[in-house]
């Protein structure tokens, strides 16, 4: 019987070894000590050698062999080689051969994620850095073009002229609101020869006032208001009887003229800003003219304008014509008076439009030229100034109000010549209502 039939019927285990390693070179075999080529098995002979062949990759042709962790390898075989320790007399084994499997090629690892370019660790993308810096320029864009615009006007206060309009002796007290009153004046002080005859000012000496608004600043939430007191009002004048109002002015100058209001009306006036025909026609030129319905057909020589009816944009002359002119009118000083409010409303409005404030140097000349064409009483700030604007412009737009002092003749006979004659209890209880801060009718 030979040994292979002498195995225990009921032994059916069979145990086989893989190697996966790839061979790097070629291996002997184990000898058998029972004579012939060694099979190999899923076991080891207890008295094999257990180092592998000689490596030729070494000069003393021995080394270990590496093992594909990967595949479950360890033995020190070659790939695909099993025996069994069961042996025939002829050295064979009568164990079965399992054919060799070929080893799956390694899968190369999982590439990580890419980034968008320009995207280190820890850093955002590109595309992030473009929109942060263009919001960052937005920013600061914004806020010097904020800078330019508070900088600018308080710039340009440097160049107004002071005058002394504050009158001496007892004043109305101030109970509320605030109160300023706004002169326009014929005077012709800084103009040649030249822009007189363009303006058609004439040459005359003196000093006259073609204008006088009280502005009314509400404390209290009220409305404001443009109130126009009719140069040829016929009022008393301190220390020099009843006179034309703008006779004070031409008289005892600022301060005259502030005591003849506050004595008329009963109002403390709290600041004074005066501008002549010369500032007038450069405010209106900075801001490359002011669109103005002319209500009717104006042709006034002595103003030098010749204005058809209808919506249209006057220069610095023509606009001075239009708030001058009173013979073309058949209201006569009340209806230029009226047009005058309207007018101041149009300048401001034209002033406080983007077509104004997004140009700078639109921005930057009317502020100069307003600047360089106004005079303030002495304690007259910026403050007061800005109200009186913010006013001039709330009378164009509806927010607030446009008006005149009650009047009870507009051709009444003085000695002075044709004047207008307030109507006193009407007037008394309408300045009072300024005085006491109530709205106005």
């Amino acid at each position: 019987m030979t040994p292979a039939d002498e195995r225990d019927p009921h032994d059916d285990t069979e145990s086989y070894v893989v190697d996966t390693r790839r061979r790097r070179g070629r291996m002997s075999s184990p000898r058998n000590p029972l004579g012939g080529a060694s099979r190999i098995t899923g076991r080891r002979r207890p008295d094999e050698d257990q180092r592998p062949g000689p490596d030729p990759r070494r000069e003393d042709g021995w080394g270990d062999e590496p093992v594909d962790q990967a595949r479950g390898g360890g033995a020190a075989y070659p790939a695909g080689a099993a025996y069994d320790d069961r042996w025939d007399d002829g050295g064979r084994s009568s164990t079965r051969q399992m054919p060799v499997q070929p080893s799956r090629p390694a899968q190369p690892p999982a590439s990580p994620p890419q980034r968008p370019r320009g995207a280190g660790p820890g850093r955002p993308p590109r595309r992030v850095h473009r929109r942060r810096r263009a919001v960052a320029l937005v920013l600061v864009a914004l806020l010097a073009w904020i800078v330019f615009l508070v900088v600018t006007p308080l710039h340009a206060w440097s160049s107004v002229s002071n005058v002394d309009a504050s009158p001496a002796g007892d004043r109305p007290a101030r109970v509320s609101g605030y109160n300023y009153l706004l002169v326009g004046s014929d005077s012709r002080a800084g103009l040649s020869a030249e822009e007189q005859q363009q303006l058609a000012t004439g040459d005359d000496a003196g000093q006259r006032t073609d204008s006088i608004i009280l502005v009314h600043v509400s404390e209290s939430g009220q409305k404001s208001a443009l109130v126009s007191l009719p140069r040829d009002s016929y009022v008393p004048i301190p220390g020099h009887n009843r006179n034309k109002i703008n006779a004070a002015y031409s008289i005892g100058g600022p301060k005259l003229l502030v005591e003849t209001v506050e004595q008329a009306t009963g109002v403390h006036v709290d600041g004074y800003v005066e501008i002549g025909f010369g500032g007038f026609a450069r405010v209106v030129d900075s801001l490359g003219g002011v669109s103005v319905n002319v209500p009717f057909d104006m042709n006034d020589e002595k103003a030098g304008i010749n204005l058809k009816k209808g919506e249209q944009t006057l220069t610095g002359p023509q606009a001075l014509g239009f708030v001058r002119s009173r013979y073309s009118d058949p209201e006569g000083d009340l209806g230029r008076a009226k047009r005058q409010r309207q007018f101041l409303g149009a300048i401001m409005r034209k002033a406080a439009s983007p077509a104004t404030v997004l140009l700078p140097w639109r921005y930057w000349g009317f502020t100069h030229s307003a600047a360089e064409g106004v005079k303030v009483g002495d304690g007259t700030t910026p403050a007061d100034l800005t109200r009186v604007l913010q006013a001039m412009r709330s009378s164009s737009g509806g927010d607030g109000q446009s008006l005149v002092v009650p009047i009870s003749n507009p051709a009444y006979p003085t000695a002075a010549g044709v004047a207008v004659k307030w109507d006193t209890a009407k007037a008394q209880e309408f300045f009072g209502k300024i005085k006491d801060d109530q709205p106005l009718p």
